[in-house]
């Protein structure tokens, strides 16, 4: 466990920008400010549409406050370790940046839709991590069950209940884009089936459950 979490270069990494960009902001201004989020790279769909897309990127480092920042990271922590080993650095940070940029593309076409049929004006401001994080844990969900419901120390069941436990605690906050974070997951369980291989050779010489 703990050599896996030394050589999770590229999870660590990104802990790392997620926590620089944080300080950044917070001792720049403040991160749970809401126009001064928006300024600095949060996701806000009239302004993606008038071709700030860089948005859509930056927002996947962004974090509104200590509490967002620090519950992302830390599921962040304990499951990216594992996928980065599974897919590969290169694989993982592609992966990673997919899942996160995708959820948020989801939302924007979301919103066009609500304003499309419903006369809903887009004027949410958001920013984090979760879309990303949702995405590494659907595609731990689907590396999980292609070795047979068990990784290292993960299982299937124990993956799930993450997932349900965080879904179920952004349902009860209205601050929270429920949508990035089903649809981050969805992204990651089908990335995974693309960029997932599983090492038979290593299974025979070490007893299974092992990554590819």
């Amino acid at each position: 466990m703990e050599r896996r979490q030394r050589e999770a270069y590229v999870t660590l990494g990104i802990m790392a920008v997620n926590v620089i960009y944080f300080l950044y902001l917070d001792l720049a201004g403040s991160s749970e400010d809401v126009g001064y989020m928006l300024k600095h790279g949060a996701m806000y769909t009239p302004y993606v549409l008038e071709g700030e897309w860089f948005r859509i990127f930056f927002a996947v480092f962004m974090h509104f406050g200590i509490r967002h920042l620090v519950g992302n990271m830390l599921i962040l922590f304990l499951l990216g370790t594992h996928l980065e080993k599974a897919l590969g650095k290169i694989k993982y940070l592609l992966f990673y940046l997919g899942c996160g940029c995708g959820a948020n593309l989801v939302s924007i076409c979301y919103d066009l839709f609500l304003e499309t049929n419903s006369g809903i004006p887009m004027n949410t401001v958001s920013a984090g991590a979760s879309g990303a994080i949702f995405g590494v844990s659907g595609g731990l969900l689907f590396v999980v069950l292609a070795n047979r419901g068990r990784l290292d120390d993960l299982s299937t069941g124990q993956v799930m209940i993450m997932m349900i436990f965080s879904l179920c605690l952004g349902f009860q906050s209205a601050d929270t884009d429920n949508l990035a974070h089903i649809s981050g997951g969805l992204i990651g369980f089908l990335l995974a089936m693309m960029l997932y291989r599983r090492d038979h050779r290593g299974e025979t010489q070490k007893g299974g459950n092992l990554y590819g």
